[in-house]
């Protein structure tokens, strides 16, 4: 009965506050980031930890809200002319039908405006959770702020408490701790690396290769790094598409070849250099986590939905470590089976 009512009072309260669920999600997050070097501050060096958790509070405004909001604010209007612009789209969209109309393959491509629209639609069945992300991002960054400024001044308490709140032993509660963390910080840290990493690359790229508005197209291309499976192919290959359907087939086959090797290629090198000391992800857990977490969290499911999708394998893990390891045990030491079976079950009996 009490485990029925700790969970009917956690469903009503997540169910009431799910508008502030980024903000608290975001305050886990920072947490995580700055709970090493906040302790070595408050506790080894005897800084104040009010004043130290505004401090961290202040540098997470100047280098990640700033910064996203001054990305927010060079897009929106940027994507806004762009769309304005529809002469040039449809142009660029003929030519584009033309250019397929007479090859072997892409001539089967369905270019009517129906399944141009359907396309778009498909393809933008993410795009409401990340849209009211932002448009709440004002409200969920005072919570995450004022969250993480209590998470912070009782952090020693509040990890006291939920490590004896989990009735598990302590094994299992360091994998559990583990890979919270791992899961966290390489999303957190890796994937912005690799977008502004990518996104620069390509901005290069679509510079050397004449391409209008480069700066909106390689913020685009790094963006466009979490999309799962196809990353940065979805912005860089349409591109070179649509400049290979203009005549301008030299600059469409350098940048595809460029964009392919390099921006592609930068993926598989920060993966093995910076991104392996942080934390390196099974990519499996991150496609299908990212897919899963943009459905529940919007932008924020970037880092939670992988953690979320992760937490089957732990949980058989923890189960594993709870119960199974006598089993596992009798197994690999006696793998043609139990060496005495009759004794075992008169002492499980008695």
């Amino acid at each position: 009965m009490l485990i029925i009512i700790i969970i009917l009072i956690c469903i009503l309260v997540f169910k009431n506050l799910i508008y502030y669920l980024p903000g608290f999600l975001g305050a886990v997050t920072l947490y995580i980031l700055f709970r090493k070097s906040y302790i070595k501050l408050t506790e080894e060096r005897r800084w104040n930890k009010i004043l130290t958790s505004i401090l961290y509070i202040l540098l997470s405004i100047v280098f990640i809200v700033l910064p996203f909001w001054a990305l927010i604010d060079y897009l929106v209007p940027q994507i806004n002319e762009f769309l304005g612009n529809k002469a040039e789209i449809i142009a660029k969209f003929n030519a584009l039908k033309t250019f397929m109309s007479d090859k072997p393959l892409l001539k089967d491509i369905d270019m009517s405006d129906s399944a141009l629209l359907n396309f778009l639609q498909r393809s933008t069945r993410y795009v409401p959770n990340i849209i009211n992300s932002v448009a709440e991002v004002m409200v969920n960054i005072i919570v995450t702020f004022f969250v993480l400024f209590f998470m912070q001044i009782h952090s020693k308490r509040m990890e006291t408490t939920l490590y004896k709140s989990i009735p598990f032993s302590r094994d299992s509660k360091r994998e559990i701790w583990d890979e919270v963390n791992l899961m966290i910080r390489s999303n957190a840290i890796g994937i912005p690396i690799l977008g502004f990493c990518q996104g620069v690359v390509a901005m290069i790229g679509y510079w050397i290769f004449g391409i209008d508005n480069f700066v909106l197209l390689g913020l685009l291309t790094g963006i466009s790094s979490v999309v799962p499976i196809l990353g940065t192919m979805t912005i860089y290959t349409p591109v070179s598409i649509i400049t290979l359907a203009t005549g301008d087939t030299a600059n469409a086959i350098g940048l595809f070849i460029y964009c392919l090797l390099l921006v592609g290629g930068i993926d598989n090198i920060l993966r093995f250099t910076i991104l392996k000391t942080i934390g390196n992800v099974p990519p499996m857990i991150t496609v299908f986590g990212v897919l899963l977490g943009l459905n529940l969290f919007g932008m924020l499911g970037l880092i939670f939905g992988p953690l979320i999708l992760s937490s089957i394998g732990l949980l058989i893990k923890i189960y594993s470590n709870e119960y199974g390891k006598g089993i596992v045990r009798n197994v690999l030491e006696h793998p043609e089976g139990p060496p005495n079976p009759t004794p075992d079950r008169d002492n499980s009996s008695s």
